[in-house]
């Protein structure tokens, strides 16, 4: 798909509703970027609580936990 968008007075752009759908972006949230070539390439960032995704396997192997839900499973008491 090819299309033009606007540059906002504050550096902002709308990735149009199309475009959002093929790249799986359902909510707000954050990309990578970088110029190549004289290209703006935008991919999807992967979420920085999945950089994290195994790391409490060991303490909480036992009970399955959802990524949305870790913060009710974490004791935060003894930090």
């Amino acid at each position: 798909m090819f299309t033009t968008i606007s540059i906002t007075n504050k550096w902002q752009i709308h990735i149009p509703k199309a475009l959002r759908g093929d790249f799986g972006l359902d909510k707000p949230g954050k990309v990578a970027i970088k110029a190549e070539r004289g290209k703006i390439i935008i991919t999807p960032a992967e979420s920085q609580i999945m950089q994290y995704a195994g790391k409490l396997h060991e303490k909480y192997n036992k009970k399955k936990i959802k990524v949305d839900r870790v913060r009710d499973v974490i004791n935060y008491s003894n930090l």
